[in-house]
């Protein structure tokens, strides 16, 4: 039973019974919903969060495997695989009949993901990642409303809202200090349980966007988390290409989706979760990664530096008829875009520390007080 319904069912999910004389424990393929074990002595504890493992003395919360059972017994733990997403040599497509199955994979998560609901919250960017997802909203859900969050006079700001006016929706725009950052780091840290100052940074403004969907009395949040990884989104990709080899670079990628729940997802779940907002992922498919992982890496990569990478993705966009503006607008991370990494970066320097000291120290704190 534990085993079909970790083959068969989406989205994000953990689950946990008693059978006879064993617990029996699961957690989605994906990784989605942030889920920990540890044990010390006397326990071995699973939990949604650290704190609760770490209130246990167990100073070492480790992430249960996505798409694994874990089986409890007199004996111990035991973990058994049930269902991950296999390496493999890169299929024959071209680029027109790649983008049309992506549509279809995405309308299809898309559609099981929020069909049924009369209104929903996205994060937008005015990039090409949450546009799209925009885009094809529209038909699953009456009332889809756009938010964007930023330091103040950011350049960005005007972008998404021509890139909302252009998608025919409403966009609710909120503004940041350098003050709110300084006064939400420590926050943020609690809620991630995580130091890293590249996760603070990009903790921050999923805070906000999570905050504000909550206000706006919209209990579901769309975002794009995934696309990146799937389609060559970062930099170092092109890098890695460049640099090492093409195979290299899909053996990276590859390590990058097999790792995203511990270096995005469990963050961004947890920061939805304090607001009390659900967060639903529609790259985030088991059927859209399988089929990400197959693409030749030239449907998502060219062999030169100033390349905008995502190319099937930009395609899609393109078959839908989305601006070039939009289509063809580079990849720009959260931090960066919204001015946050840089306002932590001043902050560490008044405080003449470098940001990862800055976060360590903070979280180091709170720790100690907890």
């Amino acid at each position: 039973m534990a085993q079909d319904f970790i083959l068969n069912q989406e989205g994000a999910f953990v689950f946990g019974f008693i059978k006879k004389d064993q617990i029996i424990l699961g957690r989605d393929p994906i990784g989605i919903h942030p889920f920990y074990y540890g044990e010390n002595e006397n326990y071995i504890v699973f939990a949604s969060n650290k704190k609760i493992l770490w209130n246990l003395k167990i100073d070492n919360p480790t992430s249960f495997p996505p798409g694994n059972i874990g089986i409890v017994n007199q004996s111990g733990l035991k973990f058994k695989s049930v269902k991950s997403f296999i390496y493999s040599d890169p299929i024959s497509i071209n680029l027109k009949n790649a983008a049309k199955i992506l549509l279809n994979l995405l309308n299809k998560s898309l559609y099981s993901q929020i069909g049924g609901l009369t209104k929903c919250a996205i994060a937008f960017s005015g990039g090409l990642d949450s546009s799209l997802i925009a885009f094809l909203a529209k038909k699953y859900v009456k009332q889809v409303k756009l938010i964007y969050v930023s330091l103040n006079n950011i350049c960005e700001i005007e972008e998404a809202r021509k890139a909302a006016k252009t998608l025919n929706l409403p966009i609710k725009i909120y503004e940041y200090s350098e003050n709110n950052v300084q006064t939400i780091v420590s926050k943020i840290l609690q809620i991630i349980e995580d130091p890293n100052p590249i996760k603070v940074s990009i903790g921050i403004p999923f805070y906000w966007l999570a905050e504000n969907a909550a206000k706006e009395g919209l209990e579901v949040l769309l975002a794009g988390q995934g696309a990146d990884e799937l389609f060559g989104g970062y930099k170092r990709y092109v890098n890695e290409y460049l640099s090492v080899s093409q195979e290299s670079v899909r053996h990276k990628m590859y390590d990058d989706i097999s790792n995203m729940y511990k270096n995005n997802l469990e963050r961004d779940m947890k920061l939805c979760n304090f607001h009390g907002v659900y967060l639903r992922l529609p790259f985030a498919s088991s059927e859209l990664v399988e089929f990400a992982l197959k693409l030749p890496l030239a449907l998502k990569l060219e062999y030169n530096s100033l390349c905008l990478r995502k190319l099937v993705l930009r395609q899609v966009g393109r078959d839908l008829g989305l601006p070039p503006f939009i289509v063809n607008k580079p990849k720009k991370a959260i931090q960066y875009s919204t001015g946050v990494n840089n306002a932590l970066k001043r902050i560490a320097k008044k405080q003449k520390m470098t940001l990862s000291d800055y976060t360590n120290a903070l979280f180091q704190n709170w720790i100690n007080e907890e």
